[in-house]
């Protein structure tokens, strides 16, 4: 093994293209090795060690060794697992950046949703009590109850990234390839990320996800994944979701309680 060590090129088990074009150790295969200088380089696909022997200077370390990239993670667990609170103190100890994807995502289309979408935030249909009341007030009535409900009927158009985006909060669909690429590519290849590093709280979340991400030659370095049991998951989320249907259940009553004294109003 030391043997094999000491005739390996600067990247050693890495893809020296990877490094030096995308900034990612990529790990390289046995069968796409190429030989430069008595050292033996490692290549993640075919087409990179076709590169990298057509100019091979340019991958190789001369008066410095090569600079490795910064910390990548992949932070992954079930929601309430404690992801979010775990990610921003690594990121703070480490002085990386923190990205929570589904926030992240919301945020993407939030200007024009105007509110948070997905199953965590959908909330059961408060009776409309304006329009219950419209249909005992007097014509003037109506029609301003007519105007205000062709108001909130009125939709943002949304382009098809965000469409996107947004079935995928909503209903778990795939993001297609070109949205990730518009979304995950600058983590890896932009400043400041790319000089700086990051954690990545809920990413890749499914199996079409870290797929994305072994075509793409985006490899973290490290993924963490957080294992809770449910019995705590249950302990942590159901009382502020307990407390918000409570409240729910509050405003209803008390929007019951001043139609009917609106409505005696009225009779009188």
């Amino acid at each position: 093994i030391k043997e094999m060590k000491r005739h390996m090129g600067d990247t050693k088990h890495f893809c020296p293209v990877s490094l030096k074009e995308n900034f990612v150790l990529h790990p390289g295969l046995n069968e796409h090795a190429a030989k430069y200088q008595e050292k033996i380089y490692y290549f993640s696909t075919s087409e990179y060690k076709d590169k990298f022997l057509k100019n091979p200077e340019e991958y190789v370390a001369h008066n410095e060794p090569i600079q490795a990239p910064p910390l990548r993670v992949c932070l992954l667990g079930t929601h309430g697992a404690g992801k979010s609170t775990c990610a921003r103190q690594i990121a703070d100890k480490l002085g990386i950046f923190h990205i929570q994807f589904e926030k992240y995502l919301q945020e993407l289309i939030l200007p024009k949703t105007k509110e948070k979408v997905g199953p965590n935030y959908d909330e059961e249909p408060e009776e409309d009590y304006s329009e219950i009341l419209s249909q005992e007030l007097d014509a003037f009535s109506q029609t301003m109850t007519k105007t205000e409900t062709a108001k909130s009927k009125q939709e943002v158009k949304l382009t098809d990234e965000e469409e996107a985006i947004k079935a995928n909060l909503m209903d778990n669909e795939a993001l297609p390839p070109e949205v990730l690429d518009n979304i995950v590519l600058d983590w890896w290849r932009k400043e400041p990320f790319r000089s700086t590093g990051f954690i990545l709280d809920g990413f890749p979340r499914t199996l079409h996800e870290a797929q994305y991400l072994s075509e793409r030659g985006l490899c973290p370095d490290v993924a963490v994944y957080i294992e809770v049991e449910e019995s705590d998951i249950l302990e942590r989320l159901f009382p502020p979701r307990l407390k918000k249907w409570k409240d729910r259940q509050y405003r209803k009553k008390e929007n019951k309680k001043k139609l009917k004294e609106l409505k005696a109003k009225i009779r009188v």
